[in-house]
């Protein structure tokens, strides 16, 4: 196989209610597996490095978790890879949701802040961003979506046309017990894009109890085909790092590319809206 087409991506399942330190301490020793394993891109979950469990995140001091994301910069320079890691940040008006795109010069040359807001806590303390995500690795398009963002496949699909094979979609799937169990009965914490789309989807989510025992989450990370065929998947309960090859060839972007072309009376507007993806992506959240 032409190594040239191909991309190896690793996604970690990691714990959500967890402290800074605990967390940063995880993101480093992934980054460092996931390079051993010879990935070229390793993806965490949403939050990973401040948790996403609120009463922990809202004590955070600004410059510590710019200091761990600083040191995951340095992991990922030093590991020569790529990482997309995930914070709650504060700004002048309430916390952003952000994910960082890191290159393996330590870089960070890519961020999306999520739209679709979820969870009561969320909603409180966060508002959404107002762009979507698409940018390259290593020359390949790619975009970004975080957790209940999937749940909106305009904010996929107008990057696909635009261009992008690759969906990654950091989440975490918290919630009641009871809505937890439901989600892994029903198969729907997360669902494949490709069957509607025809890009990979590459999935990092959490797991784990907050402190107070009420909430979980629901685990089942996984890569999966432009066809929704998985290439590997998580478990329910423990922190791991799953691993699949992206035969690129594969992402043809057939059913968005259908989309842009039929019915022709949407075909200015499909294009109007892609051009406007392309003009905000590099807009920094803020």
């Amino acid at each position: 196989m032409d190594q040239t087409k191909t991309l190896r991506i690793s996604c970690v399942q990691l714990h959500w209610a967890r402290s800074l330190e605990r967390n940063l301490e995880r993101t480093l020793q992934y980054i460092q597996l996931a390079a051993a394993e010879g990935s070229r891109v390793v993806l965490f979950p949403e939050a990973n490095l401040t948790g996403y469990y609120f009463p922990e995140v809202l004590t955070l001091p600004p410059q510590a978790v710019q200091a761990a994301l600083d040191r995951t910069c340095k992991a990922a320079a030093d590991a020569g890879v790529w990482a997309i890691v995930g914070t709650l940040r504060q700004t002048p008006d309430r916390l952003l949701n952000l994910a960082h795109v890191i290159s393996p010069a330590g870089a960070i040359v890519h961020e999306y802040a999520k739209v679709h807001l979820a969870g009561r806590d969320e909603q409180r303390y966060c508002r959404g961003g107002d762009k979507l995500s698409l940018f390259q690795i290593d020359g390949v398009w790619c975009t970004l979506v975080i957790c209940r963002d999937g749940r909106h496949p305009e904010l996929y699909r107008l990057p696909a046309m635009a261009g992008a094979q690759i969906l990654f979609h950091p989440s975490c799937s918290s919630d009641e017990i009871e809505a937890v169990v439901w989600k892994r009965t029903s198969g729907r914490a997360q669902q494949p894009v490709g069957p509607n789309s025809k890009v990979f989807h590459c999935v990092a989510n959490t797991v784990g109890q907050s402190p107070d025992g009420r909430q979980t989450s629901s685990g089942m990370s996984f890569i999966r085909d432009p066809h929704g065929l998985p290439l590997a998947e998580a478990g329910w309960y423990q922190e791991e790092l799953i691993t699949g090859v992206l035969d690129l060839e594969r992402a043809d972007r057939s059913y968005v590319l259908d989309s842009l072309k039929d019915p022709p009376f949407l075909h200015r507007y499909w294009e109007e809206m892609v051009a406007a993806v392309k003009t905000r992506a590099d807009l920094k959240p803020d």
